[in-house]
């Protein structure tokens, strides 16, 4: 028996006729055959069953697994020629659903879904992706139909199952982990739903949703098409001799203005005009382009060719192509500008606040050292803290306080700690009677609370949000740091500079008047202020290293925590 599908174009009016399978693929004994086949439970039944007692369907249950066993065998047909097949059960089940039919028939679905493979496959997480991709497209150019269907279909499942994936806590494929050479089957709510959309004729609707639903990855994927029209430009070379200063020689100024008017930072008539000048002195023109390619890469802004600036000069386009797919896959977990919520990027050392589609404040953050790691959350702002006191975690008691309180036991109250029983009490105690042997950090017993104050190490303010690695938004005592370029200098939680502004507009935007907040802010009483109204506000703690701003500017950010790296390997 053969089964003759139609190729449907659908910008215009040609119908191809083509054998999705030839005679022999196909099974020849199913009872099932002509009668409408639904999945339920990995188990292949027809509708006639399903409307069965379940005495009857028990009792069919061998017919059932007969006609999967012949579904299966049929797929293993069909792919002896097909590399890199995975998922022979989901496949066995999804054609005999459809009664060994076409999936790939439309030619915007095919195209959007080959877009979306190319652009994971450039991000380099999954060698497996990547060679799909690539004999998918050799099917097509040669018109294996068969091949392609059954290749592009087990495809989908593998993306799904990426989709489906990072979504979950400890799978973290997008930040240097190792993914898995075969990604997990995805689940049977996810099948269903492409098999209802495909059912539906929705199927080109099913595919496009697969992508991140934001503008933000629009805009990151144009970024990166630009890229890619010159990704075999040959890139300059540079042999830096230590910090290159205005007025200094810089031994390839050629390399130099190329990557700089090649990636935006200087229009084409500047470059030409430094160039038929011969000028090899770090000039005044090119200066203010070098200000322009640090700024966007969130390097100091000083016009200096310094380590950080030749390290991202000489980032060449296949790389910055790799970190462009590589944080557009990132965007399916968090959005960069949300209409209601408060965004810290991380890499970024700055925070947003959006409430209602507008942008309320920015601030400088802090962020935790490399050694000490800020995670990556998403929750709500549920409540601020008015001169809170600090309840000093173990491990910061164990390795910066109690040093210093072996060498100078006043450091404590010079300090305004104060010493509790344990985590379940309030009882103090003195200092000085506690045993010069139990101020050992691993030997001391008791708990220690900062009490509130501008020198408290929490500052004034403190923003409560749900997680369970004890982090938070807060206020500082050392506003000196963020005069600082590199802020990952905290134990994980965000210290943020506008700390006052984020309270203020927070309670105002719950429903608390302008004459609260000043109360609440000029009292030494620490209270609690849970946001009224429902407004928590969400929160994300986000890792993106590459972006396109408001202004269509694309910016990159130093890989503080080496998230960046190809399955263990650092980008540069």
């Amino acid at each position: 028996m053969t089964v003759c599908k139609y190729w449907y174009f659908t910008s215009v009016l040609c119908l191809v006729p083509f054998n999705l399978s030839a005679s022999s693929d196909l099974p020849t004994n199913s009872e099932a055959e002509g009668k409408p086949i639904v999945i339920k439970s990995k188990t292949i039944i027809t509708s006639e069953l399903m409307n069965s007692p379940d005495k009857e369907l028990f009792a069919n249950d061998q017919a059932t697994h007969q006609q999967f066993q012949i579904a299966k065998d049929w797929v293993k047909n069909i792919t002896q020629n097909v590399s890199g097949i995975h998922y022979f059960d989901k496949l066995a089940e999804v054609y005999l659903a459809i009664g060994y039919g076409q999936i790939w028939q439309d030619q915007i679905a095919i195209a959007e879904f080959e877009e979306q493979i190319r652009i994971l496959s450039l991000t380099k997480i999954s060698s497996d992706l990547t060679r799909r991709y690539q004999n998918l497209k050799r099917y097509k150019k040669n018109s294996d139909w068969r091949y392609y269907d059954i290749l592009a279909t087990d495809t989908l499942f593998a993306y799904m199952g990426f989709i489906e994936g990072i979504q979950k806590k400890g799978n973290l494929w997008l930040f240097g982990d190792i993914s898995p050479g075969v990604f997990p089957a995805p689940s049977e709510t996810f099948i269903n739903s492409f098999l209802h959309n495909y059912e539906k004729q929705n199927f080109r609707y099913f595919i496009s949703q697969l992508k991140p639903q934001k503008n933000d990855y629009i805009k990151l994927v144009e970024a990166l098409d630009e890229l890619i029209d010159i990704k075999d430009m040959r890139w300059p070379v540079f042999l830096f001799k230590g910090i290159i200063r205005p007025g200094q020689y810089v031994n390839n100024m050629d390399g130099v203005v190329t990557v700089l008017e090649t990636l935006g930072d200087m229009t084409f008539f500047e470059a030409e005009n430094i160039r038929s000048k011969n000028n090899t002195y770090l000039s005044s023109s090119v200066v203010v382009s070098i200000k322009r390619f640090q700024e966007r890469h969130g390097l100091k802004v000083d016009g200096i060719i310094g380590t950080e600036t030749q390290q991202w000069l000489a980032l060449s386009i296949k790389q910055r192509i790799r970190l462009l797919a590589l944080n557009a896959q990132r965007l399916r977990l968090w959005s960069v500008q949300p209409s209601t919520g408060i965004v810290v990027n991380i890499p970024n050392y700055h925070m947003k606040l959006w409430l209602d589609g507008e942008k309320k404040l920015e601030s400088k953050v802090i962020v935790g050292h490399p050694s000490r790691q800020t995670p990556m959350i998403d929750s709500d702002i549920q409540s601020v803290v008015f001169n809170p006191y600090w309840n000093v975690p173990n491990s910061i008691m164990k390795k910066d306080i109690m040093p210093k309180v072996q060498k100078n036991r006043s450091y404590l109250t010079n300090n305004n700690y104060e010493v509790l029983k344990g985590w379940d009490s309030e009882n103090k105690i003195s200092i000085n009677t506690i045993p010069y042997h139990l101020l050992s950090p691993n030997d001391f017993p008791y708990r220690l609370r900062q009490k509130p104050g501008k020198r408290n190490s929490l500052g004034l303010f403190k923003f409560n949000f749900p997680n369970s690695q004890a982090i938070y938004l807060h206020d500082t005592s050392s506003h000196s740091l963020f005069d600082k370029h590199e802020r990952a200098l905290s134990s994980g939680c965000i210290r943020v500079e506008k700390a006052k502004s984020l309270a203020k507009v927070l309670l105002e935007y719950s429903g608390s008047s302008e004459q609260r907040f000043n109360n609440l802010y000029r009292s030494k009483k620490t209270r609690t202020i849970v946001l009224g109204n429902g407004k928590f506000v969400p929160v994300d703690l986000i890792y993106q290293t590459a972006w396109v701003d408001e202004l269509g500017v694309v910016n990159y950010r130093n890989d503080i925590y080496m998230y960046d790296r190809v399955q263990g390997k650092i980008v540069y």
